[in-house]
């Protein structure tokens, strides 16, 4: 059983999947502190320091906090953004790697000018033109 695991833990696709993970949540973090330290703060300063986060609503003594709610929603949002926008990019590198360069139209020189126009005569004959 401990070689089976070991066989699983060290495959490609799982270490890889691991190394995802972190990066991930490392990227997390980043796209997250962008948003509550800087693009809400300047949200706020453009709304004359109106805060999403401080929104509640009371009813019978409980508080619904549904400006938080609203945060993580927004944070979602630009965080999926964030990533699509990284992954665009990945792509597009990754397309114009991929894509082949044009061949240059190949020179011939006087001998192999000579062979394909035999070789366009012979084809010719064979055909009866």
């Amino acid at each position: 059983m401990w070689e089976d695991f070991k066989k699983f833990a060290l495959k490609g696709n799982v270490l890889d999947l691991a190394v995802a993970v972190v990066i991930g949540a490392a990227f997390g973090k980043i796209v997250t502190s962008l948003v509550e330290d800087i693009i809400m703060p300047g949200v706020g300063i453009l709304l004359g320091g109106f805060s999403v986060e401080d929104l509640t609503y009371t009813f019978n003594g409980a508080e619904l906090r549904y400006g938080a709610f609203t945060q993580s929603v927004i944070d979602f949002f630009i965080i999926a953004f964030s990533i699509f926008m990284v992954i665009r990019l990945f792509t597009r590198m990754k397309r114009e790697k991929d894509v082949p360069a044009e061949e240059e139209p190949e020179v011939l020189d006087k001998k192999e000018e000579l062979l394909v126009e035999i070789r366009d005569l012979l084809s010719k004959e064979k055909t009866g033109q």
